[in-house]
């Protein structure tokens, strides 16, 4: 099903088809698919608190080529926010699955970010056999205790739904907090908080950061440990990370976690690109997305390149 919802100043920016897939959750989810039909396709996963309008530039690269499936997570940029919606990561994750299962991807290749990559990684530990080349931009799918402050500040209970609810004080200081090269344009900060214009619609905004599991009670600890335990079952498939280095969150701790992980990776570092690194690093990170994508089957040197 096809879905026209965006005004015309924002489709300046992003002048794609929005598509409607109903989750299994019974949510109506919002997602981009574009270019040649195949059962092969590049699946782009953002994060909090973007939506698919953060890949815009290369679904506009890649699409001449590569079919392109970039979903706005329920709550989240086009999609329904419901205000009881399980917003936890398995069922985050239980959502890419039946999407994917309804456009009948045989083989996907992975770009994430932020919490696309817990909820990539989370797909991909379960169907390898679907998975082609991963990008990974600057996103975890471990445990971890390093958390910003101002994070942490956010999961405080009353006041953490004030912030980022009432005051809208997650995505809107996200669009020049993640910025480092240059600053955003009006235009490209009113499209990032396009979708969450009330208290209702960051409704998800808020649930992502409180789905950050810090001890095993928390809902999603378990499904994050076992993203982690199984993430090398992926270590055999090409990967690039592509890493911007002046990230306030996902710092270098984040980035040698991920070289552990998989040391046959090749890393192309941003140093000087923040957290929203496809728009602050620009061309030279979506070329370098591109050329890997591009690339036979069988090319990976697990090489530090500049």
């Amino acid at each position: 099903m096809v879905t026209s919802s965006i005004p015309g100043w924002l489709a300046q920016l992003y002048p794609f088809t929005s598509h409607s897939f109903t989750t299994p959750g019974g949510a109506r989810m919002s997602y981009l698919d574009e270019g040649p039909r195949s059962d092969e396709a590049v699946l782009m996963l953002h994060g909090n608190p973007t939506w698919s309008f953060f890949y815009r530039d290369l679904v506009r690269l890649l699409s001449p080529s590569f079919r392109c499936i970039v979903p706005d997570h329920i709550g989240m940029g086009l999609s329904d926010k419901p205000p009881g919606y399980d917003y936890t990561l398995a069922t985050r994750i239980a959502d890419i699955e039946a999407l994917v299962a309804s456009l009948g991807l045989r083989r996907i290749h992975l770009v994430v970010h932020d919490w696309g990559g817990a909820i990539g990684c989370g797909f991909a530990t379960r169907h390898p056999e679907l998975i082609g080349r991963i990008v990974i931009l600057n996103t975890a799918a471990f445990r971890t205790p390093k958390i910003p402050l101002r994070i942490l500040a956010c999961r405080i209970p009353g006041l953490g739904p004030l912030l980022i609810r009432g005051l809208n004080g997650f995505a809107g200081p996200a669009t020049w907090m993640s910025m480092h090269l240059r600053k955003l344009t009006s235009p490209e900060k009113r499209a990032y908080l396009f979708p969450y214009d009330s208290w209702a619609h960051r409704v998800a905004v808020n649930a992502f950061v409180q789905d950050i599991p810090r001890r095993p009670s928390h809902p999603s600890w378990v499904t994050l440990t076992e993203i982690e335990n199984n993430l090398d079952v992926l270590a055999a498939h090409p990967i690039r990370i592509v890493w911007g280095g002046r990230d306030f969150c996902f710092n270098y701790y984040f980035l040698n976690r991920w070289l552990k992980i998989f040391p046959k990776a090749e890393l192309y570092p941003m140093a000087q690109a923040g957290h929203y690194v496809l728009d602050d690093a620009g061309p030279k990170a979506l070329a370098r997305i591109e050329e890997f994508l591009r690339q036979p089957a069988e090319t990976g040197s697990g090489q530090v390149q500049s």
